[in-house]
Parts: C-alpha cells; sequence; structure tokens
C-alpha cells in the first residue's frame, strides 16, 4: 500500500472560509468544538515526556507546546466571541504564537491545559447553543483577518481543533507510538 504524502503543517489541509454558513456547519462546527477535550487528551494518552517534547515537524512546536497552544489560542477565541456578543463589533487584539509557545508555562504539565480545555470547550459549546440567528452574525474586528463573525469563528476554531489533534496524531503513527 502506497503511503499518502501529507503537509506536516496542515495534515487535514488549510482552512478554507465558506462564502455562506448554513445552520448544519454551524452545528458541525460545535459538535467538533464539544469533541476537541477527548480527541486531544486521546491524541496524547500514554505518551511519555519525551515524546511530549518531540516537535511535530522538522523546526515545530513540540506537542507539549501544540497541546498548551490548543488551550491559549482557544482562550483567546472563548473572549473574542463573548466580546462580540457583548460589544458592538470590538476590535480585538492579536498575540504572537511563536512568543507565547517559547514562555516558561510551556513545560507545564499538558494535563493542565488538558483540563483547562475541557473547561474553557464546555462553557463555549454552552454559549454557542444558545444563541439566535443575529447573535450568529455578530462578530469582531481582528486586526489582521478584518469582520469576523461569531459564525465564521467557531467554523475557524473547529478546523483549528482537528488542526493541531492532526499534528499529534500524524506524528505518533509515523514514529509507530
Amino acid at each position: 500500500m502506497a503511503q499518502i504524502d501529507v503537509d506536516p503543517r496542515f495534515p487535514i489541509g488549510v482552512f478554507e472560509a465558506p462564502t455562506s454558513i448554513s445552520a448544519d456547519e454551524r452545528t458541525g462546527a460545535v459538535a467538533s468544538l464539544a469533541e476537541l477535550p477527548e480527541q486531544l487528551r486521546n491524541a496524547v494518552d500514554g505518551l511519555s515526556s519525551a515524546q511530549l517534547g518531540t516537535p511535530y515537524r522538522e523546526g515545530g512546536w513540540t506537542l507539549r507546546q501544540v497541546v498548551h497552544h490548543v488551550a491559549d489560542s482557544h482562550m483567546n477565541a472563548f473572549v473574542r466571541v463573548k466580546l462580540a456578543l457583548t460589544e458592538d463589533w470590538p476590535a480585538v487584539k492579536s498575540y504572537d504564537e511563536g512568543a507565547w509557545a517559547k514562555l516558561h508555562d510551556m513545560a507545564a504539565p499538558v494535563e493542565w491545559s488538558l483540563e483547562l480545555v475541557e473547561a474553557l470547550h464546555a462553557r463555549w459549546v454552552m454559549l454557542l447553543q444558545s444563541l439566535d440567528e443575529q447573535q450568529w452574525q455578530r462578530g469582531y474586528l481582528h486586526p489582521e483577518d478584518g469582520r469576523v463573525t461569531v459564525e465564521m469563528s467557531a467554523l475557524t476554531y473547529a478546523w483549528h481543533s482537528r488542526h493541531h489533534v492532526a499534528h499529534i496524531t500524524h506524528l505518533r503513527a509515523k514514529e509507530g507510538w
């Protein structure tokens, strides 16, 4: 059987923003966000500290950094959604993900971020499931992405969830872990 080449940077492909978003697509995104905590936990289950310290690709973050990045990134996304729902198109701040990935807290046990993601996603999913059509169309102004609706944010972070779980699972498969 021939092995399919996968770009280790984008093992599930790059995010492609749809021109319109259906209610079913929103429901699917919320389901992906609900599934992330268990998928992320399963992806790293049984890995040693040395394995967690392995970059998912040459020049990439370690698996430990990936797990902590998901927590950092999704905390920012959750706050942005709450701002969008309570303010009129607020300007949000971007952050330097690479610099955050080098901070000392990246050495923390992955369990800390797994627990954080579990609680965060429970609240995020609860919030998203409560939205009406008008609330899905609210949004924020991102310095690089421009106007981002709540529904586009949900689709983006559903992809982001699958993207980073795939970084871990593809490395595990490649290494036979």
